[in-house]
């Protein structure tokens, strides 16, 4: 159990970093957002994934624009803001910070 909640908490840490960084890529529909976090082995449903894109848009580092689709009603298409590039550059660099600390903490275990 003690290991379960500390690979949810350490999962839940970096997800923004990683929705962040898919939409960094260029607009982004919310299903290809879940395929990319999938591939990645970061499981994750809509009921998750929704309620964080609300809160990056809230916090001004989304926008959305609505696009027509052929095989249904249009697609919102989510875009990093100015503030989200520039909120990305510095978590880009806690995340190199954090990487060196692991690295150089956990040594070579073997």
């Amino acid at each position: 159990m003690i290991v379960e909640n500390t690979q949810i908490q350490m999962r839940k840490g970096i997800l923004e970093y990683c929705i962040l960084s898919i939409i960094a890529k260029g607009e982004t529909y919310a299903s290809d957002i879940i395929a990319e976090l999938k591939k990645a082995q970061l499981l994750v449903v809509e009921g998750t994934l929704y309620p964080l894109l609300t809160r990056l848009k809230n916090n001004g580092l989304l926008s959305y624009n609505w696009v027509e689709s052929t095989s249904g009603p249009p697609r919102k298409y989510y875009v990093l803001s100015d503030d989200g590039r520039k909120v990305l550059e510095q978590l880009d660099k806690t995340w190199q910070e954090l990487e060196f600390a692991v690295k150089t903490a956990i040594g070579d275990r073997k």
